[in-house]
């Protein structure tokens, strides 16, 4: 057979193209919606894959429970989740984001001047604060996490390692990566996640505004020993606000830490404004969204086990309570 007469590989409504990527769950295909041209990026992961693996499984499953979540421009949108019974693969319907990653952009540019650097620093900030306020922690926040669609605004990426934190409590998985973990992470002690997504955000900072990272270091226990103790060098050409600003999130002591509207009410952060910030409301009280469930009967099989994919401390029971619990 020749080429021009094989058959085009699909899946649901997608023609599925080049690859773009592989990860650690699975590799990353452009798709072309079959009728309107749309770039998509298809996420393919073996379902053999999930079933022998138990901590890839739940993090695929916590992906796409948060990705439903949540909708905002600098985070990167699912748009389908394609599961056929006869198919041995497991489909995501990504954003096509088509500038790659922040960190193949820094490692070509070098240094960026603290005018770029502040754009993609605030777009960082702004979708963050966006799962913070529906209490979703990222807990990976790094360059090769963050994408550059082709305006060049950044689209967060890979919720994998997500958690869900209500009001009051702490984490305990220790997760991401070692240059970007902060202390209390390194330490292994129960920490908050929004309070650690924002050390990450402090560590972008530095590396966009030098080109390298504060803490680093070939031997692995001495880099988690930097980040324990929070010693660093401050480049002399960084700012005065600049320096301020990463100063006052690179704290070891996460209650001494810049809180998120700390962050924004920062001179560096708002000397130079975006025309739109991309800011959106507060997600529903309870009370908006509408009535309690009275009877286990209403309660969505699907739903639910999106919950429980978010909940993972909690049994299918233990959620059903929740829902039938007025208060």
């Amino acid at each position: 057979m020749s080429p021009g007469n094989r058959r085009r590989k699909d899946i649901g409504d997608y023609w599925l193209g080049k690859t773009l990527g592989r990860g650690s769950s699975g590799r990353v295909k452009i798709g072309i919606h079959k009728i309107t041209g749309e770039k998509v990026a298809v996420k393919i992961i073996a379902k053999s894959h999930l079933a022998s693996n138990v901590s890839v499984e739940k993090a695929v499953k916590r992906e796409i429970a948060v990705m439903k979540l949540i909708n905002h421009p600098n985070i990167m949108s699912l748009i389908d989740v394609i599961d056929l019974s006869d198919s041995p693969n497991l489909y995501l319907i990504l954003e096509y984001v088509q500038g790659g990653e922040l960190f193949e952009y820094l490692v070509s540019q070098g240094r960026l001047q603290e005018s770029e650097a502040r754009k993609y620093f605030q777009q960082i900030i702004f979708g963050l604060d966006y799962c913070h306020r529906h209490l979703i922690c990222h807990r990976d926040l790094k360059p090769e996490n963050l994408l550059l669609d082709k305006e060049k605004s950044i689209k967060i990426a890979d919720f994998g390692m997500a958690s869900l934190q209500p009001a009051g409590s702490l984490l305990e998985t220790s997760c991401g990566s070692p240059h970007y973990a902060s202390p209390e992470i390194v330490n292994g002690i129960p920490y908050d996640g929004s309070a650690s997504d924002i050390w990450s955000c402090g560590i972008i900072l530095y590396a966009l505004l030098s080109g390298h990272l504060p803490f680093d270091d070939d031997n692995i226990r001495q880099l988690l020993n930097k980040v324990k103790v929070g010693k660093y060098k401050m480049p002399e050409h960084f700012s005065d606000d600049a320096k301020d600003l990463i100063q006052s999130i690179l704290v070891i002591d996460p209650a001494k830490r810049l809180t998120m509207k700390q962050v924004q009410d920062h001179p560096w952060f708002t000397v130079d404004p975006p025309e739109n910030p991309s800011t959106l409301p507060d997600p529903p009280t309870a009370e908006e969204i509408g009535r309690p469930v009275s009877d286990a009967s209403e309660i969505d099989d699907r739903i639910l086990a999106t919950l429980k994919d978010l909940w993972t401390d909690l049994t299918a029971e233990n959620v059903i309570e929740a829902l039938l619990n007025k208060e």
